[in-house]
């Protein structure tokens, strides 16, 4: 069978040949890549990387299918893919299907058959860029660099709002111990799952619900969920999280939730030359002395100078890789929160006693 050309442009100039994968046509968006050695679906669903074409150092993707249960969202929110070796065959019995009709069926570019290894080198030394993936565009480098230029740069762009929940939603059993009100920002499947199994109902709200309509459910406490975009544009966020923290209920965040508390505590964010985004970044929990295997996808870090000079909030967590900040709490309110993914399925369990840690927050509150 003879396959598709496709081709990916870097916003510095990098170009590299390949063939079509998914979807015929052009897709763009900021250009990162995944250490994680399985979990293609649940990268693919994350609402975290809106905007975003994946490059994964696995070298061979789509050689178990997907499969329903294994989706963080209703449906992939990538901008493309880019991987090594590309499989349309699926080995595992269960599966619903192909990773090729799946990316088909929701319009996601992409190109195989390149060398990622060089490609992740470029990127670990230029930095995370826009680029862009086309199958349309073979014989007009021109015309391609055009529609580069079209997609917006990641820093200062708000993406919370527009992939949250339209309407609230329930999720788990109405008798459960406790109500948590989840403000989505991008929402994964698994943190509710996590929630639920320790005895929480959760009610999801979108992204820029107002405290005073989430206190009307009277939830036991608050989280922040992960998502896409630059936290330091989304004012509506940091204004609700500071009206959370006057309730004095006890607050978790993950990931942009984690970020927007540190906004709401008066410390800054900035973006990251490459970010964090594997199954295998370590991590030192400063209260227990014990260090933690962690999955972490994100593009924006709390600033460490802002949190060792605050009078509210205190680092909990440290990356032992490049000693970015990883978690903080506040001294004097039950809140605090995490730079990576407890949640992570598949992916290292280390950090999943994070939960039990918010559900003693609301016992002793």
């Amino acid at each position: 069978m003879n396959k598709q050309k496709a081709t990916l442009l870097l916003a510095d100039g990098t170009l590299f040949k390949g063939t079509l994968i998914g979807s015929p046509g052009t897709n763009g968006g900021e250009i990162c890549f995944n250490t994680g050695m399985t979990g293609y679906q649940e990268i693919y669903t994350d609402p975290s990387y809106t905007g975003q074409i994946i490059v994964t150092t696995t070298s061979h993707i789509g050689n178990y299918g997907v499969i329903d249960s294994e989706k963080e969202s209703d449906h992939p929110t990538i901008a493309g893919i880019v991987v090594n070796s590309f499989s349309e065959v699926f080995s595992r019995i269960d599966a619903s299907g192909s990773l090729q009709d799946y990316l088909v069926k929701y319009g996601i570019s992409g190109i195989a058959d390149l060398d990622t290894r060089k490609l992740v080198r470029h990127i670990r030394a230029k930095g995370a860029m826009n680029a862009i993936i086309s199958s349309e565009f073979e014989n007009d480098l021109a015309g391609l660099k055009a529609e580069l230029n079209k997609i917006p740069d990641m820093n200062g762009l708000e993406l919370s709002s527009k992939v949250c929940t339209k309407e609230p939603f329930f999720f788990g059993d109405e008798n459960s111990d406790f109500k948590v009100a989840c403000l989505d920002f991008g929402i994964k499947h698994n943190i509710l799952r996590s929630l639920s199994e320790r005895g929480v109902y959760c009610k999801v709200f979108p992204a820029k619900t107002t405290l005073e309509e989430m206190e009307k459910w009277n939830p036991d406490g608050y989280f922040l969920s992960n998502g896409p975009g630059d936290p330091a544009v989304m004012e509506y966020a940091v204004k609700t999280t500071k009206d959370i923290l006057d309730t004095n209920k006890p607050v978790f965040g993950i990931c942009l939730g984690h970020q927007i508390l540190a906004e709401a505590c008066g410390i800054s964010t900035y973006k990251m030359h490459h970010g964090h985004r594997g199954l295998n970044h370590p991590i030192k929990n400063l209260i227990s002395g014990k260090s933690e295997i962690t999955s972490q996808n994100h593009g924006f870090v709390v600033k460490k100078e802002d949190v060792e000079n605050s009078d509210i909030a205190e680092m909990t967590h440290v990356h032992l890789n490049d000693k970015t900040v990883a978690g903080i709490k506040l001294k004097n309110k039950p809140a605090f929160s995490v730079q990576y993914h407890p949640e992570s399925s598949p992916g290292p369990h280390d950090s999943r006693y994070l939960f039990d840690d918010f559900i003693s927050l609301m016992n002793n509150n």
